[in-house]
């Protein structure tokens, strides 16, 4: 319901419309709004997409490779059609891929796949081919892109839209495919900037 109470009578004068370059509010800081967000768990998912062919119209042509990132921004958007989001660093190896690759993947975490988050999170990282090696994976049939096994949800998208917002890329993906894999287990949390088991 919309209240009206907040509402500025029609004597009031205008509010100023932010500028959107204005940056940060007067009085908060980077550190701020960062501990203030980090006050709200969030479940963690690893997006994986795959490179295209170097020649996508030499069927032999060797596949490219996988790619993989962790993620705790990600949400449902939509159940008719059934669409999802997930916000990118702008720049990002992810970002840059999924701007010329339409189809992706995102496996949701347990509990017992810390180690999974906490390996594709890392700043100086190796290359994801050696992240992948011991990772046990499928490839979804729709995107092609790694599911991760033991995951509690698995997703197949297809980019639907792609939002700059501030320094990062809002990308949203129409559902191909969806599976439970793994009916037991708990989430694996994110809070106060550390993994978390749920109980």
């Amino acid at each position: 319901m919309l209240n009206t109470a907040s509402l500025p009578s029609p004597a009031s004068p205008a509010l100023p419309s932010p500028s959107p370059a204005a940056g940060h509010a007067e009085g908060v800081s980077n550190d701020e709004f960062r501990a203030a967000m980090s006050r709200l768990a969030s479940g963690v998912v690893l997006v994986t997409a795959q490179e295209p062919p170097l020649d996508p119209d030499d069927p032999l042509a060797p596949r490219g490779e996988d790619v993989g990132m962790t993620a705790t921004a990600f949400m449902s958007v939509s159940l008719d059609p059934p669409l999802v989001l997930v916000s990118l660093r702008e720049g990002s190896r992810m970002d840059d891929l999924l701007d010329e690759q339409p189809l992706w993947a995102v496996s949701v975490l347990s509990e017992s796949q810390r180690h999974i988050a906490g390996r594709f999170a890392m700043k100086g990282r190796v290359s994801d081919r050696l992240l992948f090696a011991d990772i046990p994976c499928t490839r979804g049939e729709a995107s092609g892109a790694p599911l991760v096994g033991g995951a509690l949800a698995t997703l197949e998208c297809r980019t639907e839209q792609r939002v700059r917002a501030g320094d990062h890329t809002l990308v949203i993906g129409r559902v191909l495919t969806a599976g439970v894999p793994s009916a037991d287990g708990k989430p694996l949390a994110y809070f106060r900037g550390r993994y978390r088991q749920l109980g």
